[in-house]
């Protein structure tokens, strides 16, 4: 097990899900760009889902095809509990995202907030060609980072921070013409504390028909 793993997993293990920093009862802005661009029948793929509560409301959306992926095996057990025997309606893939060798299609990948993790131009580099493997010709990516006054900082790691103009013009540079921007926007989250957390929302279309 490698570092990345066993540093999430002790990130998970030492409190509880709803004490996390990135902790939404409902994910509304996820929600609303994932209703806006797939089908309850299109296949998702949520990259870095772990405990998150995005899948409880896409099952009760009716979102039918739906896979998260995530390198710690003890985020996504919390996601496994909460569902219980609703956990059967997901497809569950521990992997780290930019070592992930992609199985299956999907129409829609979602990324709340693990490319701002990656500091490293290899770790980005490996991160778009997964995602442009995956992504169905003219599917969709929906990429959420820490916008560029957001935190330096997340769970004892840095981050880079990105303008929803930095972040375009970085997977431009990494895959020319792969992706045509469909939205931007601006985000503040409330973390459980009360602390504002300012994020930048892409949206991005795969070319090809």
């Amino acid at each position: 097990m490698n570092d990345r793993h066993e540093h999430w997993n002790d990130v998970y293990g030492a409190r509880e899900e709803t004490a996390l920093t990135w902790f939404e009862a409902i994910p509304t802005v996820s929600l609303e760009l994932i209703r806006k661009f797939a089908d309850a029948n299109d296949p998702i793929l949520d990259v870095g889902g772990g405990a998150s509560r995005i899948v409880d409301s896409l099952i009760d959306l009716g979102f039918s095809r739906i896979s998260i992926l995530d390198l710690s095996e003890a985020g996504m057990n919390v996601s496994r509990c909460r569902l219980g025997s609703r956990a059967d309606k997901v497809t569950w893939i521990t992997e780290d995202v930019t070592k992930w060798v992609p199985d299956q299609p999907c129409r829609l990948w979602h990324d709340r907030a693990v490319f701002h993790f990656l500091t490293s131009k290899d770790d980005c580099r490996a991160y778009v060609s997964r995602m442009l493997s995956a992504l169905e010709p003219s599917g969709i990516a929906i990429i959420m980072t820490f916008a560029e006054d957001g935190p330096e900082m997340c769970s004892g790691l840095p981050v880079m921070r990105y303008s929803p103009e930095d972040l375009v013009a970085t997977l431009e540079e990494i895959a020319p013409g792969a992706l045509k921007t469909v939205d931007m926007r601006k985000h503040v989250h409330m973390t459980p504390k009360g602390n504002e957390q300012r994020f930048q929302v892409s949206v991005l279309r795969k070319a090809g028909q």
